[in-house]
């Protein structure tokens, strides 16, 4: 499968179309069973209070999940991502009552790539109010 996006077609400076992602306890839970990952600071309030968090915290990876989605939806092809990385900078705090938290995310092409046909991706992920990933960046290759 290949991206969606042509290469030719995007420039620097376009804007992704931003999505939000809900998460609530049930969605960490699940997420705990799928990756193996059961720190109890990602269920058990009273554990996650006890070592200074202001409440049950969400995965970092599940939250760096959920931001390049806004990446693999635009492009229409998971495996045009070449290249991701991101630095944690503030925790999706998840209350435990039916809304949960929101994961808001938005993406640029901050740079092109003539040779290699890739473009640079910087995302802004918020939740809260706070922005939860730093230096959060994918290389697309693009048809």
């Amino acid at each position: 499968m290949a991206a969606k996006i042509s290469y030719d077609s995007v420039e620097t400076g376009t804007e992704l179309p931003a999505q939000s992602f809900p998460v609530t306890r049930a969605t960490l839970v699940q997420y705990a069973g799928a990756s193996g990952d059961f720190n109890p600071i990602h269920w058990n309030e009273k554990f996650a209070r006890e070592v200074g968090l202001p409440d049950v915290i969400a995965h970092g990876m599940f939250t760096m999940a959920e931001a390049i989605r806004v990446v693999t939806d635009w492009a229409g092809d998971p495996g045009a991502v070449v290249d991701y990385g991101v630095r944690f900078t503030k925790p999706v705090v998840v209350p435990n009552d039916d809304t949960g938290a929101l994961i808001e995310v938005s993406g640029k092409v901050a740079a092109r790539d003539d040779e290699a046909r890739t473009v640079r991706v910087d995302l802004t992920a918020m939740s809260a109010g706070q922005k939860v990933l730093g230096m959060a960046r994918a290389t697309v290759r693009l048809a």
